[in-house]
């Protein structure tokens, strides 16, 4: 049995919940008869209502009114009656704030927009992005629209706020080739370019803006806590003044003082990789997106085909083989596209494209219209060779996007060649290729600094037992043959995403030994071998032939891992090997039984 202050507070909650649903219903405005019959496209409901009273500028909950809604579908009719009834021209929408030309542009309803503007409709009228109508009119592609536009006093160079783009890039980007021929009729600017965003400085700035944060947060709760303490603390008694104390001698600074040691190289950021974004022309949009005909369109009226981007220094020819757009990659090679312009990282043509083909496979979409390309990645390899590309060309720093922001890969680019990348990618066609075209096949990457773990300290360094010589900063790291073996698996999860050719493992590392001269002794920056890497894969046919070529299984890294501790779960997550472990017992090699994933 229920009693009765329960069944009271039931009735009470239930009319509380009743009035706030009645309330928040009233929060989103009127009724918007006329506004619902022209979502409809019903004329004639519209025509009915506006002849009752109704108003003509009631919106609905997000804003749009009737006006809204027939500029959006076009009705030229309905239009002409809700101008005559008096809708307001301006009326914005609660999000984006686009007025009735806006969305009639994004249509690409010439006969609307012409009905609007000579009903007064700005044509300067902007979102809360800045965009104008002559943005939406370029990217809807209908040219009787733009001219529409145009001829009301529309700016063809008009930059939307956000990124500063042109409608020539809406259009060049969406390949809308009649707007593209509109546009540059009425003087659009083949070189402008989008703003220009600088990452590390931005980086820089939110940094500085959190550390004044945090101390003002530490302030205000020391204060609370110094009140409080105050208020529970009698004071102290009074001490009668002192004589001042003789100044303190300058205190003579140790020998091994910090300021005597040089500081260590900083390693960049991921802030730092990105660098500086933007800065792109129409140009450069329709080579992302692989528009060949806009491109085609863009080069005939005088876009310089080598522009590069003021933010990256990236060329169209190098902006579209990123995006795999090989086939208008082997076009803009035809049109006379330099080959050698290379992008602030150090990005050239030639290695864009064998890094876009082996692409890390990531958690995050990446470029896939590489898969949809008549020309294949060596066509577009040995074009670019042909055409003078330099295959030594070396990064300057690790690629931002090597493994589209979630990379494991146990392994920094800078410094690598296309033959690197091939050898890390176990891709032969393209090392024989390369080197047919004259490329170092013994040239490694370079050793980035390091990051120190926090709290660390600069001079307890771990003890390196390798007894090899330290390697400086920008001193030789990876060698191709330690890409081809399995660089990063002993060190990183790099198996979850590293993409490589089939079955080319030992094809690869033959190739670079037997046709190259290899050295299967060759050392990285952290004293790993080839041996090592072959070890943290479970590859026992790969270490039965570098053994035979002469590698030594009793090899210690600078860690102090000898190859058997590769083979014995050498970091988390990462299963032991137990017949590669017996195998490489089996030759001498010592276990030091540091198994990581079996804790």
């Amino acid at each position: 049995m229920i009693d009765t202050p329960v069944l009271n507070s039931r009735a009470a909650a239930a009319g509380a919940l009743a009035a706030a649903i009645l309330l928040q219903a009233a929060a989103y405005g009127p009724d918007s008869p006329v506004a619902d019959a022209a979502q409809r496209g019903d004329l004639e409901t519209v025509r009915a209502l506006l002849q009752e009273g109704a108003d003509v500028n009631a919106p609905q909950n997000d804003g749009m009114t009737a006006l809204h809604w027939a500029a959006l579908q076009g009705h030229v009719p309905m239009v002409r009656l809700l101008i005559y009834a008096g809708a307001n021209l301006e009326a914005t929408t609660r999000l984006g704030g686009y007025t009735p030309l806006h969305l009639a542009s994004q249509k690409g309803a010439a006969e609307a927009l012409r009905v609007l503007l000579e009903a007064g409709s700005n044509v300067h009228a902007v979102t809360t992005t800045g965009a104008q109508a002559i943005h939406f009119a370029a990217l809807a592609g209908n040219p009787d629209a733009l001219k529409v536009l145009l001829s009301h006093g529309a700016d063809p160079n008009a930059k939307e706020s956000y990124a500063g783009r042109t409608p020539l890039m809406f259009a060049a980007a969406y390949n809308r080739v009649a707007a593209i021929q509109v546009l540059l009729a009425a003087g659009a600017d083949l070189s402008a370019a989008t703003r220009v965003v600088d990452y590390a400085a931005r980086a820089k700035e939110d940094d500085a803006l959190r550390r004044q944060r945090e101390r003002l947060m530490a302030a205000r709760y020391e204060g609370s806590r110094q009140s409080a303490r105050e208020r529970r603390t009698p004071p102290p008694p009074q001490v009668p003044p002192q004589p001042p104390d003789e100044p303190d001698r300058p205190t003579e600074p140790r020998p091994d003082s910090q300021a005597r040691r040089p500081a260590a190289p900083e390693p960049l950021s991921y802030e730092d990789w990105v660098g500086k974004q933007g800065g792109m022309a129409a140009l450069h949009y329709a080579a992302r997106e692989g528009r060949l005909e806009a491109v085609r369109l863009l080069l005939d009226a005088g876009a310089d085909i080598d522009q590069v981007t003021l933010g990256d220094h990236s060329t169209p020819l190098l902006v579209a083989i990123i995006n795999g757009h090989y086939d208008l990659a082997m076009y803009l090679l035809s049109r006379g596209a330099d080959p050698n312009i290379a992008s602030e990282d150090g990005v050239a043509p030639l290695f864009a494209a064998i890094n876009c083909e082996w692409s890390l496979r990531t958690w995050y979409p990446q470029p896939t219209a590489y898969q949809q390309q008549k020309t294949t990645y060596l066509e577009l390899m040995e074009a670019l060779l042909k055409a003078g590309a330099d295959p030594n060309a070396r990064l300057k720093t690790h690629l931002w996007y090597a493994a589209y922001n979630a990379g494991r890969m146990g392994v920094d680019y800078s410094g690598a060649t296309a033959f690197w990348r091939a050898a890390y990618a176990l891709d032969v066609a393209a090392m024989r290729l390369l080197v047919k075209y004259g490329a170092d096949p013994n040239i490694p990457t370079i050793k980035p600094a390091e990051r120190r773990r926090p709290g660390e300290d600069p001079d307890s360094a771990e003890t390196d037992p390798s007894g090899l010589p330290p390697v400086p900063v920008g001193g030789p790291a990876v060698y191709p043959i330690h890409a081809a073996s399995g660089v990063g698996y002993g060190t990183s999860r790099v198996g979850q995403q590293h993409r490589y050719v089939p079955d080319g493992w030992l094809p690869a590392v033959k190739y670079l030994v037997e046709e190259l001269g290899a050295d299967v002794n060759a050392r990285d920056h952290e004293g790993y071998t080839p041996l090592h890497n072959a070890a943290a894969r479970g590859d026992n046919e790969m270490i039965l032939y570098l053994v035979s070529k002469g590698a030594d299984v009793m090899a210690v890294s600078r860690r102090g891992q000898t190859t058997v501790d590769m083979a014995n779960g050498p970091q988390q997550r990462v299963q032991p090997f137990p017949e590669t472990i017996a195998l490489l017992e089996s030759l001498g090699a010592k276990n030091n039984h540091r198994c990581m994933s079996c804790e």
